[in-house]
């Protein structure tokens, strides 16, 4: 059973209603002893970083969701659940983060500069890293695929390994990052259409294996 972590923000029934389409069932609570139990959990995220983090705070749900991120579970984020992963971001004056990686969040360089629109908002091509990790979440995409994003802000690991793949708007930026168990997309797949419901079932079919479910 997959988590679909609730703290009050991000799209939680658009995420369940991928899952199920691909085949896999995903349920969406804000209960620590669920997340505690289950056998994936996916970190969803839409609107400001500190906003992210303190709802996890005030529900009680950081413990549970670290846990899940170091134990060995499959574990996704999903845009602001991406950055939340990082020490700290520039948005909300430096609020801190989960610390899964090292690094930070910063803001995308104003229009004025890189001549772009600020958010980065609509479709974008993205580019694979040649490493095992990113085959595998992207084992059911196109070479290089298109997907969804609407964000003001990206992270920038202090490790540029964990970056499985990037995307350019004015700079070039981790579209997804990853190491071990833990992958993570700064995009939407669950509105990425085929290309975004390809990555949540390379996903899934990895909660399965890891399940011991055939």
């Amino acid at each position: 059973m997959i988590a679909i972590v609730d703290y009050g923000m991000g799209n939680l029934r658009s995420v369940q209603k991928a899952f199920e389409r691909v085949g896999h069932e995903a349920i969406v609570t804000d209960d620590p002893d669920v997340i505690a139990r289950a056998d994936a959990v996916v970190l969803p995220g839409v609107g400001a970083f500190k906003d992210c983090i303190d709802g996890l705070r005030d529900r009680g749900l950081i413990p549970s969701v670290k846990a899940a991120a170091t134990d060995g579970r499959p574990f996704l984020g999903i845009c602001v659940g991406l950055q939340l992963l990082f020490d700290y971001s520039e948005e909300g004056v430096g609020a801190a983060g989960l610390g899964i990686f090292a690094g930070r969040v910063v803001r995308f360089p104003d229009a004025a500069e890189s001549r772009l629109k600020v958010p980065h908002m609509g479709w974008n091509r993205i580019y694979p890293a040649n490493t095992p990790e990113a085959k595998e979440i992207l084992s059911q995409t196109t070479e290089t695929p298109y997907t969804y994003f609407v964000h003001s802000y990206y992270a920038v690991p202090e490790d540029p390994d964990i970056v499985l793949a990037r995307c350019d708007h004015g700079v070039s930026f981790p579209a997804i990052v990853g190491r071990g168990n833990v992958f993570a997309t700064q995009f939407h797949p669950e509105k990425s259409q085929q290309e975004g419901l390809a990555i949540l079932k390379a996903f899934g079919n990895k909660v399965s294996d890891a399940a011991g479910v055939a």
